[in-house]
């Protein structure tokens, strides 16, 4: 039975000033070379919210790679750790996905994240936090641009064109699905640009989104619609 490890880098009762410093700080540590092994096991995260008591709901779903399985999950509730405010996102879901983890007993070989990676402005979005703090290999795949200026990728699935910033690439553009608006992919920690696509791409089987999102967001759904029952109640 295997446990994740956590990286304690920083307190999570902070400011909004203190948060923009701690991205600063902790951009400096990440890696987008790629520093992982064979990947066999592989996760999806998203957050959920309950509107009506503010409870947050963290959802982890591991499945199998490539044939994208779900192996197991985990989720757990909070209220909102931070404020929801653009570009600091990662302080307001990654205290909840990391208890998530901590409730499985399988450590998985890469997370695809539902949100940025290095393609934000402090080049420290949730998947970098994540993936460092746990000390696994990660990728951020977002539905919508943070930062960055781009080409329109080809129509036809595994299209890609770069996503750039200040003359420097921080991720590509990439359709996921013909003739579907496309993702936008970028490393979180030891991943390259290059096979943070490629592998966002071998997880988007028949949607837009990586399965390992779908799963994640569907579970987090059931547990806030869960909560829902016995909030009526």
């Amino acid at each position: 039975m295997k446990k994740i490890s956590v990286n304690r880098l920083h307190d999570w009762n902070i400011s909004t000033a203190e948060a923009v410093s701690i991205q600063k700080q902790l951009s400096q540590k990440i890696i987008i070379d790629d520093q992982f092994n064979d990947i066999h096991l592989i996760a999806g995260t998203d957050v959920g919210l309950h509107k009506a008591s503010g409870q947050c709901f963290g959802a982890v779903v591991i499945m199998s790679y490539p044939d994208l399985q779900v192996v197991a999950r985990a989720g757990t509730y909070a209220e909102a750790p931070f404020p929801y405010i653009p570009g600091l996102l990662s302080f307001r879901e990654t205290p909840l996905l990391i208890e998530a983890f901590q409730k499985l007993d399988v450590v998985p070989d890469m997370i695809i994240c539902d949100g940025q990676g290095i393609a934000h402005p402090r080049r420290f979005g949730l998947a970098c936090h994540l993936g460092l703090l746990l000390k696994l290999p990660s990728i951020g795949v977002a539905k919508s641009r943070l930062i960055g200026k781009f080409n329109d990728p080809g129509i036809v699935k595994g299209s890609y064109s770069e996503l750039l910033h200040v003359n420097s690439q921080i991720g590509t553009v990439v359709r996921t699905r013909t003739g579907v608006k496309p993702c936008f992919v970028s490393p979180g920690y030891k991943v390259s640009i290059a096979s943070a696509t490629q592998i966002a791409l071998a997880c988007c089987t028949r949607y837009r989104l990586p399965e390992t999102t779908r799963e994640a967001h569907r579970y987090a759904a059931q547990l806030t619609a869960n909560f829902q029952s016995s909030y009526d109640a």
